[in-house]
């Protein structure tokens, strides 16, 4: 991705959120200069990997593939110093723009519409050589058990939530038709670098070209 496509979405998503009256920290904000300056006493998110987060997945077209997210809160796995054993991100879906396949080995999350559009979500359960099982996908709506065929959509309005087990292929974006939707993430620990397996290959972390300054670092950018 080009880092002007970038700055532009973080606007964008900076934007939607003041429209659903979601404040972020204050670090959300901070210069190239003040991650310089706050480098003593910041370490805790540049290892927990807090804040921006922008990806086509190497696609190539952000429109249909990718995301916007913003981690607020996270532990480090395997890390005595950073004992958070919790995770929780706000994530920015586009009308059918799709967060493809994949599933965590470790980590459980609940995804949660916080607002705007509808989410849809497609289900597999995976198989020991981790391909889409043709099996009944049994997950937890708000705490009501639900069944859905292999390869089902499920619909979730604002308020509306699923809890997404370990191992559980699942796929998502905004409907369309009802606009761009705010996404909450509440979950174990989060390790975009060594829990996700995509079925297809992609990549998470994105070159980026860089065709003018960033606006505000990344979560993987972050000066050491």
């Amino acid at each position: 991705m080009k880092r002007s496509e970038i700055n532009k979405t973080i606007k964008s998503s900076l934007e939607f959120l003041k429209q659903l009256k979601f404040n972020l920290p204050p670090f959300a904000y901070w210069t190239l200069g003040q991650w310089k300056n706050q480098t003593d006493v910041c370490q805790e998110i540049k290892d927990a990997m807090l804040g921006w987060d922008v990806t086509d997945f190497g696609y190539g077209d952000f429109q249909r593939y990718g995301f916007s997210s913003f981690t607020l809160r996270n532990g480090v796995l395997n890390n005595d110093r950073y004992k958070k054993p919790y995770a929780e991100k706000i994530m920015i879906s586009a009308e059918d723009q799709v967060t493809p396949f994949h599933f965590h080995w470790y980590k459980m999350e609940d995804i949660i519409n916080r607002g705007g559009g509808n989410l849809l979500i497609q289900l597999y359960n995976s198989t020991p050589d981790e391909k889409f099982a043709d099996t009944p996908v049994s997950v937890s709506i708000d705490g009501i058990s639900k069944t859905y065929e292999a390869g089902s959509i499920v619909r979730l309005k604002p308020g509306e939530s699923i809890s997404v087990t370990p191992k559980l292929y699942h796929k998502f974006w905004a409907e369309k038709g009802y606009g761009k939707t705010l996404l909450g993430e509440v979950s174990m620990t989060n390790d975009d670098n060594t829990d996700n397996r995509f079925y297809d290959q992609t990549s998470r972390f994105i070159e980026i070209i860089e065709d003018e300054a960033p606006l505000y670092l990344l979560c993987n950018e972050y000066p050491r």
